[in-house]
Parts: structure tokens; sequence; C-alpha cells
């Protein structure tokens, strides 16, 4: 017999942190993780925006719904609080969001939905401005019947998503950093954006990418043979 089970509480990432972790890319939080972590923490590249230019940040609130179902993501919508992130598990049929969802988490505050699935009415979610992330795209229409979990972990794209994480989006892609890994993460991200802010002032004063980020020293360790002339075949 099937059950779902509901948590009706979240241990949320620190609402200042995430208003810090708005102020830097999905790219430079990457790299402030690591190479493996960051890929680890990385939804795939289906996962896309429908609203370019946006970036957002916030603790997830997840939900898993059955094949062409999405009664646990109402459930889930209406457990969320002004500023979270819903996170959605439910790749195959039955769009998960669509016009009136996005309404409601407007009003509410939502920071932004992460569907891995379907949503739909994209007409109208972009007229709306409605941040929303997505690995597809289609116009069928769900039941509200099924069974699922809410604000239990859930695998997003290929991210392990547990409640409360912290979740930053932006038009690279959707990154989603362990609640207790948050602040060094940030800070890190926030030193990187700051050290090429100072790279910027550089390359205005004259100075080329070329030697501030160590390539010209890289290169000169190589075997390159370049020679004074144009190709010839």
């Amino acid at each position: 017999m099937k059950k779902s089970i509901v948590y009706l509480k979240v241990n949320r990432v620190d609402a200042d942190l995430c208003a810090l972790a708005r102020q830097v890319s999905v790219s430079d939080l990457h790299e402030a993780m690591g190479g493996i972590a960051g890929r680890l923490a990385t939804m795939g590249p289906h996962m896309r925006p429908l609203l370019p230019g946006v970036r957002i940040a916030g603790p997830a609130v997840t939900a898993f719904c059955e094949p062409g179902d999405n009664l646990m993501m109402h459930r889930a919508l209406y457990l969320a609080q002004a500023g979270d992130v819903l996170v959605v598990q439910c790749p195959e049929s039955g769009a998960q969001w669509g016009d009136m969802a996005a309404f409601y988490a407007k009003v509410k505050g939502l920071q932004a939905t992460i569907v891995d699935g379907f949503i739909r009415d994209t007409d109208d979610l972009l007229a709306m401005q409605s941040p929303v992330w997505a690995t597809k795209i289609g116009p069928s229409s769900p039941e509200k019947l099924g069974h699922g979990t809410v604000n239990a972990p859930i695998v997003c794209d290929g991210v392990t998503v547990y409640p409360g994480d912290l979740v930053v989006a932006d038009g690279d892609g959707v990154i989603v950093i362990a609640r207790k890994d948050a602040a060094e993460v940030v800070h890190k991200a926030l030193a990187k954006k700051q050290n090429e802010d100072a790279v910027r002032l550089d390359i205005e004063a004259g100075q080329h990418p070329w030697h501030l980020h160590g390539c010209a020293q890289n290169y000169a360790a190589l075997d390159v043979t370049e020679i004074d002339d144009v190709w010839h075949p």
C-alpha cells in the first residue's frame, strides 16, 4: 500500500546568508566549492531558466510527485514561506507548474520554483516575470490525486536536495549547497568576486588577462613553437 510522508517543518538556511548569495553567480559558487563538489552540487544542462537575467537564492522546500500528478507540489507550495525556493521532482508527464501556481507563489513571496519535469503556461509565466527553472515544457495537465513526499530529500536533475539547503539559480543553472556548508561557500565566492572586481580595474588601467590570470607563465612552461608567418596548406 502506498503512503505519503509530509514534514511540516524545515530547518532553513539563514535569510541573511541567502541575501549574500544573491550577490554571487552560480559559477562563482561552483568554483568556491571545488571541482568535484561543485559538479556534484550543480544540476544538469537541461535545467534552464524560463526568464533570462534573474538570480535567486533561498532555502529549499521539496516535493516528490508521482508521474502525471502534482498534489504533493501543491501541499509543499501551501507550506512554503516567503523567500523559499520550491524544488520539485517529477520527471514524467503532467506539468508540475503553471500560471495559477505561479501567481500564488508570487503573492506569497516565494523566491523561485525549480522543477525536474514539465512546466506549462509559459507565455503567462513570462508575462508575470515568474522565476522558474525547469527541464521540460509541455501543455499536459496533471492530476491532483497521487502520493509522494514533502520536505524530505529528493533528487532534482541529478542533485540530492535536502529541505533547508541553499538553492541558488541564475542563467548558468542551479546549484544546491548543504546548509552546514553554505556560509563557508558563499563567503569564498564573495572573496572571488571581490578579486575579480579588482582585476577589472587592472584591465581598465591597461593590463591584459594574459598576464593577470597567469596565462603567460603557464604558456612559457609549455613546449610551443611560434611561427611568425601565416598558415600554409
